[in-house]
């Protein structure tokens, strides 16, 4: 799929790139590719739902939800009111795995490992709790 002079325009105003940076950004055919299938992937919201949480200082419980949009950002008004880092971090993981199957053409939710922990090894282990998050991919919501 080719990129046309105006999706270049806009990208180029996003990231505040000078003209310089932007062709040497166009130059990279990684760029060109990803950029052809930026609408795969900003059709997608991740969801990162708790499935286990046990002494979670921050109080994430089972059913929480996590909201993260094509590009990584937090969806943060859809997200619990506090969101522990700790739990974020291992998501990043997920989210680079899903955001690199959609530009292969695989649907992000046949990824085979998508469940993750938080860096809170637990009370068992010498911390003070844990939580398990699962990944997954929905068409995201026209508003």
């Amino acid at each position: 799929m080719k990129v046309s002079e105006d999706e270049w325009k806009v990208l180029q105003r996003h990231l505040g790139y000078t003209d310089k940076e932007m062709e040497q950004f166009k130059k990279d055919p990684r760029n060109v590719d990803v950029l052809s299938k930026t609408n795969a992937l900003l059709s997608k919201t991740f969801i990162a739902e708790v499935v286990e949480a046990h002494g979670c200082d921050s109080q994430h419980k089972v059913g929480d939800k996590f909201y993260i949009g094509g590009h990584g950002n937090l969806i943060t008004k859809l997200c619990p009111k506090k969101v522990c880092l700790f739990a974020l971090m291992p998501l990043a993981t997920l989210i680079y795995t899903a955001n690199e199957l959609i530009y292969a053409g695989v649907d992000p939710n046949e990824m085979r490992f998508k469940r993750v922990g938080c860096s809170d090894v637990g009370l068992q282990c010498g911390g003070w709790g844990h939580i398990v998050m699962e990944l997954r991919a929905e068409e995201r919501k026209k508003e």
